[in-house]
């Protein structure tokens, strides 16, 4: 890690919700790489046809994600001046997908989330 690790201290955590492929973290982590991948299919009559679902037929699954720039390496120094990281009472609603909440240090995350909705509507009926 870039710097020291310190010493994470939570009073109180309340989470109501975590999703698909999320993490609560308290301390340090070297390494975060969570992966969801989502497919829905919302219809008007719910039909199952039985031959849904397969993630190859849709790019969005396969295709190469884009990669942030590599900078030149940053030599520095970190001085912790106080040796613990504090946090009061904390609450959370939810984490969502592919995401995380953390207390403490953390050397590199890369979140992936694809997410293909498919709505299935009837056309032509008539106005009510």
């Amino acid at each position: 890690m870039a710097c020291a690790p310190r010493t994470s201290v939570v009073r109180s955590l309340k989470v109501h919700d975590v999703g698909y492929g999320s993490a609560i973290f308290v301390g340090d982590l070297v390494d975060f790489s969570p992966v969801s991948y989502v497919f829905a299919v919302q219809r008007e009559i719910p039909v199952f046809y039985g031959n849904e679902g397969n993630l190859s037929a849709y790019p969005i699954y396969s295709v190469p994600l884009p990669m942030a720039r590599q900078e030149p390496a940053v030599q520095m120094e970190v001085t912790n001046t106080r040796p613990v990281i504090c946090a009061g009472d904390v609450r959370i609603i939810a984490v969502s997908t592919a995401s995380m909440v953390q207390f403490g240090s953390v050397r590199s995350i890369r979140a992936d989330t694809r997410v293909k909705n498919i709505r299935q509507l009837l056309r032509g009926l008539p106005p009510k």
